[in-house]
């Protein structure tokens, strides 16, 4: 394998909530990173906030404003730089836009893919790293979901994960030099124990974790529970909920694997291998929180499956990756990084978000110790 100092790596959507996480995590472990992004829906100071983390690795963090479907642009940058992978999150990822604004999702996330993957086989670099999810297992009628699974989409969002894994699995079969890992993530969570980055959703959140730390901050004035007659064992959907900085850690291990001379288009689950329903992770955060979380009960939402938990065997064995954090560290990571930021990156309108002057560098550097 090459030494990780030399290598290049390229990250699209670096500057997104899973992307800004992955971005530390191999500044950390010696690669040298190049960000681009479109920034709908994520922020630049996500990638400022990365750097100051990074401390003296920050040198090595590039970014760049792209959208992927900018062909000459990406072009232009290929011929520039010489990347020994390509880590794919840039997309847009919210199913229920998806469902009403069917176009928009096949062009960027579609488009997007194919023209980056053109660019890259121009240009000799035929490693892949790609952002796939649990969605690909639709409504799952055994649980855990093994990487074996049959695989189904149930809206637009879902279908452009599931056709872009066709994608790769097409492009490796036509030509054998691309080596290509699918990573199937289930429902991250949490924050960078610093709290100085976390998830920043753009309007209306998509996920439980925003939307209930939106409540704990006093943003909203109710957390809405969809569907309380499931067969579960408190009635509320389950789902394999995973911290951000495992996920992050999963793709430092991918890319690790990407070396092994045997891979060729290989799929994994990224996940914790347990189910928590919605009311367990309501009151693990009240716990770590001390905040009261107001619920509403409402009836189940279409598309909304019941219990869908990770098969994490795979990745274990083959990736020597494993999820270390459980749902109260979880928990934990979310508030401190709500708390610090209740309207995220960008700050309310009186008062800034930042609060980078407030904490010493060496209390932010002494955060790492804890990953």
């Amino acid at each position: 394998m090459v030494e990780t100092m030399s290598q290049n790596i390229l990250l699209t959507g670096g500057a997104g909530y899973i992307g800004s996480h992955t971005v530390l995590q191999l500044l950390l472990s010696g690669y040298k990173i190049v960000v681009i992004d479109n920034l709908d829906n994520s922020s630049a100071v996500a990638i400022k906030r990365v750097q100051e983390l990074a401390g003296r690795h920050a040198h090595n963090l590039e970014f760049q404003q792209m959208d992927l479907r900018d062909k000459p642009a990406l072009e232009s940058l290929f011929s520039s730089k010489k990347f020994s992978a390509v880590i794919h999150f840039g997309g847009l990822k919210a199913v229920g836009e998806s469902v009403q604004k069917p176009l928009k999702y096949y062009n960027n996330n579609l488009i997007g893919t194919i023209t980056l993957l053109e660019v890259m086989a121009a240009h000799g670099c035929k490693k892949l790293v790609f952002s796939s999810s649990a969605t690909v297992y639709g409504w799952p009628k055994e649980v855990p979901c093994t990487e074996e699974s049959p695989l189904s989409a149930a809206n637009p969002y879902g279908r452009t994960k599931l056709f872009t894994e066709d994608i790769c699995r097409d492009l490796h079969q036509s030509d054998s030099e691309w080596k290509i890992i699918l990573l199937r993530y289930f429902n991250p969570v949490g924050a960078h124990p610093s709290g100085y980055i976390g998830e920043d959703p753009r309007g209306i959140p998509n996920n439980l974790m925003p939307f209930v730390q939106q409540v704990a901050v006093g943003r909203r004035p109710a957390l809405t529970v969809f569907g309380n007659d499931y067969l579960t064992k408190d009635g509320t959907g389950v789902r394999d909920y995973i911290h951000v900085v495992d996920l992050a850690d999963g793709h430092v291990a991918a890319l690790k694997k990407l070396a092994d001379p045997s891979i060729g288009c290989e799929v994994y689950n990224l996940g914790t291998g347990k189910g928590t329903s919605v009311l367990e992770m309501v009151a693990a955060f009240e716990k770590v929180s001390g905040k009261k979380i107001p619920l509403k009960m409402a009836g189940r939402r279409p598309g909304d499956a019941e219990t869908v938990y990770a098969a994490t065997a795979k990745a274990e064995r083959e990736l020597n990756w494993k999820a270390k954090y459980g749902i109260e560290e979880m928990c934990r990571d979310q508030w401190n990084w709500a708390s610090r930021n209740p309207y995220g990156y960008e700050g309310s309108p009186q008062k800034s978000a930042c609060f980078l002057p407030c904490l010493p560098r060496n209390q932010v550097q002494g955060c790492l110790a804890q990953n």
